[in-house]
């Protein structure tokens, strides 16, 4: 295949996509928006599942790099009432299909893969059109231009590359979350410290959660879920990171003070992630010289897959154009075909509460 590919956006589905596209010797350029890759935090902990994320790393001659990251124990589970009874604990035997990787470590080792120069940092993408015979136009937001005989929108949620494509745009879920971080916890932080545990922990009733895991050291890294309109979010100032902490903690009075404490005693100011999802089951018809994957293709709620995805989508697209290297249409049909179905699968089945499966899977437990 000599046909250059051009994709939007360094996350996980883009790189990969690059890197396997590298492995097979055809030439990729990504184009980013962010200035450098330390612009900004990539994230927390991310759970690599062998029967996705793994193949993708696998097809990217990556595994090895891959092992060097992960962080031994951080598969144990526990779940907590919210009086802070232990509901289920599983510890991490090292046995698990889903090992524990910081996203941004994850990222690096993606970047350090490819050859200088593959990214172009700084591009932001304000616009994409059509140029016909597969050929699509891309202006960033300096003004400058790129014309992309195979162009790949891995440009997240709100994708500028998705118009091409889809009129489809992602909507709120009804539910957001509220990240905190507390460092040096088990000697600052030691109650919370001791409730999440060597991995991660879980505690919820309907409409409330705290989720929280152990990361690179002893760094605790906490999603404080509620289901609410995006108004009830608005009206707190997160410019004002003690009133809006005081807020977030008000609606779980009750609750254990070393579960409370992952709110109230945070070393980091609140962050406020909205959620939003594309439709359940999105597709489009084919359109010449032009795909979508991870975020782009098929934004859902947080559920643990989102990731794995993005990068199973970049190692299978990559895998189909070196299959089909005469014939780009023949590729990205083969590739979306397989796609589509699977993320809406994963939506279907994932989708579901997070409450009703707790409770389920903690009903199972102690009644066997």
């Amino acid at each position: 295949m000599t046909t250059h590919v051009t994709i939007i956006g360094a996350g996980l589905g883009g790189l990969t996509l690059a890197r396997v596209l590298h492995v097979h010797g055809i030439p990729a350029t990504v184009y980013e928006a962010e200035p450098s890759p330390a612009a900004r935090s990539q994230g927390g902990m991310l759970d690599i599942h062998d029967y996705n994320g793994q193949l993708a790393l696998a097809a990217a001659d990556l595994m090895d790099e891959f092992r060097g990251l992960i962080l031994e124990g951080r598969q144990a589970m526990r779940v907590l009432d919210p009086d802070g009874t232990v509901l289920f604990e599983e510890p991490d035997d090292g046995t698990g299909g889903r090992p524990e990787v910081l996203r941004g470590e994850l990222r690096q080792i993606l970047l350090d893969s490819l050859p200088a120069g593959t990214v172009r940092w700084g591009h932001k993408v304000s616009s994409a059109r059509t140029l016909g015979e597969g050929r699509h136009e891309v202006t960033f937001a300096d003004g400058s231009t790129v014309v992309a005989g195979l162009l790949v929108g891995a440009d997240g949620a709100w994708s500028r590359v998705r118009p091409l494509l889809s009129p489809a745009t992602p909507e709120y879920t009804g539910k957001s979350v509220v990240e905190t971080y507390l460092f040096d916890a088990d000697t600052r932080h030691p109650a919370a410290a001791k409730a999440v545990g060597g991995g991660a922990m879980i505690a919820l009733t309907p409409g409330r959660e705290i989720f929280a895991h152990r990361e690179r050291g002893d760094t605790l890294h906490a999603y404080v879920g509620l289901s609410e309109p995006q108004d009830w979010f608005a009206a707190i100032d997160f410019t004002d990171a003690a009133a809006a902490t005081a807020r977030i903690a008000q609606e779980f009075t009750g609750w254990a003070p070393e579960l409370t404490a992952l709110i109230t005693d945070a070393d980091s100011a609140p962050v406020l992630r909205l959620l939003h999802a594309l439709p359940t089951g999105h597709r489009w018809d084919r359109v010449p010289g032009v795909t979508l994957l991870g975020d782009a293709a098929h934004l859902s709620a947080p559920n643990g897959e989102g990731a794995n995805l993005a990068m199973l989508d970049g190692a299978e697209l990559g895998r189909a154009l070196a299959a089909h290297p005469g014939d780009i249409e023949t590729a990205l049909t083969e590739y979306e075909q397989a796609m589509f179905p699977r993320s809406a699968e994963t939506a279907t089945f994932e989708g579901a509460e997070v409450y009703d499966l707790i409770a389920a899977y903690t009903r199972h437990e102690q009644s066997s």
